[in-house]
């Protein structure tokens, strides 16, 4: 049975290997995939055979293409096993029904009972043995025990049929857990192994992609997959970025743009400079993380992990007692309350129980990567449905996180001196243009956007004035582009430009005026603008019942103004990383469980002392990816509502299959106890309820692309 009472086996068995600092491995059917390091190698897979399994050691940069190999599940040979196996079981059974009552008919049913056995059973009862043998009841235990019991009081042909079903039944089962086990493995897919690299003589020659360093120029071509993490160069294009971000719909590069390994370029052709290398990659950061994930607890994980170790031994004593106590009380014979014992063991195993949570968790954890939703730990993702606020930071989280003109007012003029309105934007455009501030950037882009004509002139000593602004002659026109102070200090403002600031800053805005030695000709006012996806968004949360709770550094009228535009409840402004973490405590005390969504360092210190914290993967800083529990990798704020609700719809398939696993448990009991149940129906009580558990949570790899999004 591939459930994590066999995990929690081997690791048992090795716990004792001097000098191992760590093991990993891959289940599938009864193989199990072993990466440990080369020193204790040996040890380690001598220690699993001793426990019953089957270890193949695996290269350490192999383990991920030899579980997403599905090597290890039966073949046609072991197929062909199986089928074999039942065929007997059934001949074993036709055997009994249909032949005379004569003791070379039993010996005959009794053989290809044994053979049946052999060829289905041979791996659960070496496991089971060994199990018994260091006093675990998993299981493998519990089928040896009630095999060979029925075997022993007579009931050959449903031993046989038993041992045969249980393991067509449990490679049904490892198939489908194999599923959601390898769901965000088959992102490894998505790296080409090649990269086109340009030489020093400028030609481009195809070479591995784990051969290739950052800093190098590789070339991408329509069609084509990017190979590695990277900045656009050279080229334009339309790259489909659904595998890492979960974007539906291509996103336009170019040069200064990043790119994802695994996404795939549309239209054009790319020149990229390489900024990871392949084992460093976003795409291998997220599958490395959900490995990590995947190998944590969740909280009802442990809850069930306790259970079924106190469960299992209760059901055993419960067995014994059966079997010795009901002739002494009852009417029945010792091989009858035997042969109840018996199916009462196979009925009671708890593998349906303890495989309910894990491929529930690991199917919603790949059902979210699949989104751009990457959550750290089963953990977090099933405590997410509990939030009761959120707090976020500004500047790249709310907004876009860079500013972008959203004003330009050229002001009336009077007199033959004045300069037509063309003329005084292709000043301003400039100007701009030759200054790196980030405000004069904003206004150079967009007035470039707005399509404004060059300047007539050669611009002429262009300098900056620090924290003013910058100066130059056009044409032998004396400019100014500057702030508001530069302004006042050559005696320009007057009370009409006062108000139209004083307009603009109520709104947030960074305000800069162009002038001449005597006039303003125009104000210009630059935002760092709402992202798109933040109001509704928070509308969300808020329809979901959570607060949200701005906290930036930015200074309170502004966070005020971007607060009310997103329809936020609450603002705190003017903080440092120190006030934003003493707020998520107070945020804690109030309101209880907290988010926190954050992108920058400043954010790092209130990301990890958050019940939860969420970063932004894509403007995010690697300081801030680190800290925090959640990572949103396109920064699109709709996917926390998704995180909230695939957390619900986790938690309510756990339920699901728990109260399935035990009440199918609790009916079958019963009947076993009244007369009501055979071997059989033991088998199908057993099996049926784990395949039925794995079923139900592998719905989950599809809950997050039928939610609701636009």
């Amino acid at each position: 049975m591939d459930c994590a009472a066999e995990e929690s086996e081997i690791r048992h068995a090795v716990a004792g290997v001097s000098g191992l600092r760590g093991l990993r491995f891959q289940l599938a059917a009864r193989t199990v995939a072993v990466d440990a390091p080369p020193s204790v190698m040996p040890q380690v897979l001598a220690a699993i055979r001793r426990v019953g399994f089957d270890p193949q050691p695996v290269a350490q940069e192999g383990v991920e293409a030899q579980a997403h190999a599905h090597a290890h599940l039966p073949g046609a040979e072991g197929l062909a096993r199986l089928g074999l196996a039942l065929g007997l079981a059934v001949a074993a059974e036709l055997l009994a029904f249909l032949s005379p009552d004569q003791r070379v008919f039993q010996v005959a049913g009794m053989a290809l009972a044994a053979v049946a056995i052999g060829l289905a059973g041979f791996s659960t009862y070496r496991k089971g043995l060994a199990a018994l043998g260091r006093g675990r009841l998993n299981i493998n235990a519990l089928m040896t025990v009630a095999v060979t019991g029925a075997f022993v009081i007579g009931q050959w042909p449903e031993a046989a049929m038993v041992m045969a079903l249980y393991a067509i039944a449990e490679l049904i089962e490892a198939r489908s857990v194999d599923r959601a086990r390898n769901a965000i493995k088959s992102l490894l897919d998505l790296t080409p192994d090649t990269a086109e690299l340009r030489q020093p003589d400028g030609t481009w020659q195809p070479v591995a992609a784990a051969a290739v360093g950052p800093d190098a120029v590789v070339r991408i071509r329509p069609g084509a997959r990017v190979p590695l993490d990277g900045v656009v160069v050279a080229g334009a294009s339309a790259v489909n970025q659904a595998s890492v971000t979960g974007e539906s719909m291509p996103v336009d590069k170019a040069a200064g743009d990043t790119l994802f390994a695994g996404t795939i370029n549309d239209t054009g052709t790319l020149e990229m400079r390489v900024t990871a290398t392949a084992s460093n990659t976003t795409l291998a950061r997220i599958i490395h993380a959900v490995e990590q994930a995947q190998a944590s607890r969740a909280p009802t994980q442990q809850l069930v992990d306790q259970f079924a170790a106190i469960y299992t031994p209760v059901v055993f004593g419960l067995a014994v007692a059966v079997a010795v106590l009901m002739p002494w009380l009852t009417d029945v014979t010792w091989l009858q309350a035997l042969y109840k014992a018996l199916v009462l063991l196979v009925i009671a195993c708890p593998c349906a129980l303890v495989i309910a949570t894990p491929v529930t968790v690991v199917s919603g954890l790949a059902a979210a990567a699949r989104r751009g939703i990457l959550i750290k730990g089963g953990v977090y993702l099933e405590t997410a449905h509990q939030l009761k606020a959120v707090a976020l930071d500004k500047t790249g989280t709310i907004t876009e996180g860079r500013p972008r003109l959203v004003a330009a007012e050229v002001l009336p003029q009077e007199g033959p001196a004045s300069v037509p309105e063309a003329q005084v934007l292709r000043w301003a455009a400039d100007l701009a243009g030759h200054s790196d501030h980030p405000v004069s950037r904003a206004i150079a882009q967009g007035l470039a956007v707005a399509q404004v004509a060059p300047p007539d002139g050669a611009l002429e000593g262009f300098t900056a004035l620090p924290g003013r602004g910058v100066q130059a002659r056009i044409a032998g026109q004396a400019l100014v582009l500057g702030n508001h102070r530069l302004i006042e200090e050559r005696g320009l403002c007057n009370a009409g430009i006062e108000a139209r600031l004083e307009a603009h800053e109520a709104q947030g805005r960074t305000v800069t005026l162009l002038a001449t030695d005597i006039a303003v000709l125009a104000i210009f006012a630059v935002a760092d603008t709402i992202k798109d996806s933040s109001r509704e968004a928070l509308a969300t949360l808020h329809a979901m019942g959570v607060a949200s709770v701005m906290l930036t550094g930015d200074n309170t009228v502004t966070a005020r103004t971007i607060a009310t535009q997103a329809g936020i409840d609450e603002v705190q402004g003017n903080l440092l990383p120190q006030d934003k973490l003493a707020a998520i405590e107070a945020l804690q005390a109030r309101h209880g469980l907290t988010a926190m969504v954050g992108d920058g360092i400043n954010d790092a210190p209130a990301l990890a002392r958050a019940d939860i914290g969420i970063a932004m993967g894509a403007a995010g800083t690697d300081t801030a990816m680190e800290a925090a529990d959640v990572v949103i990798m396109n920064d699109d704020l709709r996917r926390i509502p998704e995180l909230i609700r695939l957390s619900r719809q986790v938690r309510a398939v756990l339920w699901q299959n728990i109260a399935l696993a035990l009440g199918i448990k609790l009916v079958f009991l019963g009947l076993a106890l009244f007369n009501g149940a055979s071997m059989w129906m033991a088998v199908f009580a057993d099996m049926g309820a784990s395949l039925i558990v794995v079923f139900n949570g592998l719905r989950m790899l599809r809950a997050v692309d039928k939610a609701p999004t636009k």
